[in-house]
């Protein structure tokens, strides 16, 4: 599982014009199973997304159809983690 923070790297009036793309490419990722849970950071300086990938490189390979990161938009960081624990209502991420 991956904990992937998004920075944004362009003035928010670049971010805003290509949100519409950004968030039908979080759409389809939800709906593949890849993303769990997605977000602003607040203050608005970029997101944060809860993935699962088979490995950091199949991840990246993804996330590069991100219209943020196609523009240059964002940076990524990606941090690996296996879940051990979890709250009863998310006892599915341990899977």
């Amino acid at each position: 599982m991956f904990v992937v923070l998004l920075t944004y790297e362009k003035p928010l009036e670049t971010i805003d014009a290509l949100l519409a793309g950004h968030v039908r490419f979080l759409e389809e990722q939800y709906a593949r199973g890849v993303f769990l849970a997605s977000g602003r950071r607040v203050p608005r300086t970029g997101g944060v997304i809860l993935a699962r990938a088979e490995s950091s490189e199949a991840l990246l390979r993804i996330l590069a159809d991100d219209p943020f990161y196609r523009e240059g938009a964002a940076r990524y960081e990606l941090i690996e983690f296996s879940p051990t624990k979890a709250a009863p209502g998310l006892k599915a991420l341990l899977a």
